[in-house]
């Protein structure tokens, strides 16, 4: 499905996001000294740095909607073109997500109070399930691509009062009361 050119391009994508957050002054793995598969906890330290977690929907979900975007704007390139430029609004965005002013926004205006940026394996990890979600979008139909992420968007939200549409909301346009209820679910943890 994908060539080795373009397997070759996105692989230096992701050694690129792993370099430069490396350089930011992330750590490779979680500061506790192991890597979990998955780390279910998002109101503890460890939440976005091993390398699965309640995030890793929401950037399928990325990967899904970004293959909609890219179909509707640029269909004409080619699928490998699609793949590369999801894979590099990605990177964009994990880099971008991990700077000092994102993160300290995310601890300003969202329930992650504890939250200190990505370990590098997490951030690459999130990529990795972004290209999932593209390929995902690409060999479903367009109504179990609809379906997932919405269905994916309600089973975190429920689970976890958290997911792609809501960190998004308020990381752009916080709105107190989110953030009370999410802070209910943290209480009650």
């Amino acid at each position: 499905m994908i060539n080795q050119k373009t397997f070759t391009v996105l692989t230096i994508l992701a050694v690129m996001q792993a370099f430069g957050l490396w350089w930011m002054g992330h750590l490779l793995i979680c500061k506790c000294g192991y890597v979990a598969l998955w780390y279910g906890d998002v109101f503890a330290s460890g939440n976005s740095q091993h390398l699965i977690d309640w995030y890793s929907f929401g950037h399928v979900n990325h990967g899904i909607l970004f293959y909609g975007l890219f179909w509707l704007i640029a269909r004409k390139k080619s699928f490998q073109w699609r793949m590369v430029a999801t894979m590099l609004t990605g990177v964009i965005w994990e880099v971008g997500e991990n700077t000092d002013f994102v993160i300290n926004r995310f601890r300003e205006v969202t329930i992650s109070l504890d939250y200190y940026g990505d370990s590098v394996i997490n951030s690459v990890a999130d990529s990795v399930f972004m290209l999932a979600g593209f390929w995902l979008a690409s060999a479903v139909p367009v109504w179990a691509s609809v379906a997932i992420v919405l269905g994916t968007e309600a089973y975190t939200t429920w689970m976890v009062r958290d997911g792609l549409a809501l960190n998004t909301l308020m990381l752009i346009t916080p709105i107190e009361a989110v953030k009370d209820w999410q802070m209910q679910g943290w209480m009650q943890h």
